[in-house]
């Protein structure tokens, strides 16, 4: 019985331990040459400069999907590699070159699409890129004032009121 202990406290040691490292550690591991002077890594390393890093689509209707497009530019001294891009929410979905090295100069885009179902009133979301940058992570933020569905707002109120009534 203790050897059973001991084998399963070992496994849950070496499962929780053996998966630490992040797709952008990953990434600058194997792109990012290793040297003894981290001044010159960081030197080196890809630049993500953006032609915007925030957008406003003012006000919409509930329901209504709007996208918008950041273009970027590699202003760094290597290939830059985007491993992941992920929304708040499943609202908001990016679409980017995955995976795709962007040579120093080169120029990419991330389509972010915005879907303003069920999501009344001012919404403020973000889309999160792992990439092998300096930072490890760049942030794109979107917002919208979404203006309610007059259906749709009645029914939330009558859910609202029905949940106060029960508590009651």
């Amino acid at each position: 019985m203790k050897k059973l202990f001991l084998l399963a406290t070992l496994s849950a040691f070496v499962m929780t331990t053996g998966c630490d490292d992040s797709a952008a550690k990953k990434v600058n591991q194997d792109n990012v040459q290793a040297t003894d002077n981290g001044a010159s890594q960081s030197a080196d390393a890809p630049v993500m400069t953006f032609d915007k890093v925030a957008h406003d689509f003012g006000t919409i209707s509930e329901g209504e999907r709007v996208q918008t497009t950041f273009t970027f530019t590699n202003t760094g001294k290597s290939d830059l590699i985007i491993v992941d891009a992920r929304g708040s929410c499943g609202c908001t979905v990016p679409s980017y070159p995955k995976n795709t090295p962007i040579p120093p100069g080169g120029t990419g885009e991330i389509l972010v699409s915005f879907d303003s179902s069920n999501k009344p009133n001012m919404q403020q979301k973000t889309v999160t890129l792992s990439a092998n940058t300096q930072s490890g992570r760049e942030m794109l933020r979107i917002k919208a004032m979404v203006t309610p569905d007059p259906v749709r707002q009645k029914q939330r109120e009558d859910q609202a009121r029905a949940r106060q009534q029960s508590n009651n």
